[in-house]
């Protein structure tokens, strides 16, 4: 675990992000004092779209050409 202070954070962002990337812990401090930690992100879900996804489901062919039947229909 590394120790740096804000000013170095802020000189030297590139190379901290290349260290948490590599799996290393940065500890940032102001005056001496831990105020925050750089760690590696963890991998976000995919997330399917809307807020529901188990009450309303958008089919893989939705973008899809509707068939002559489903115009008929939608065009009544």
């Amino acid at each position: 675990m590394e120790t740096v202070s804000v000013y170095d954070a802020k000189t030297h962002l590139s190379r901290l992000l290349d260290a948490v990337e590599a799996g290393e812990e940065i500890v940032i401090t102001r005056n001496g004092h831990p105020v925050a930690r750089l760690v590696r992100a963890l991998p976000m879900p995919k997330r399917r779209f809307g807020t529901l996804p188990t009450v309303a489901m958008i089919r893989d062919d939705f973008d899809e050409p509707l068939a002559i039947e489903d115009l008929d229909f939608v065009s009544r």
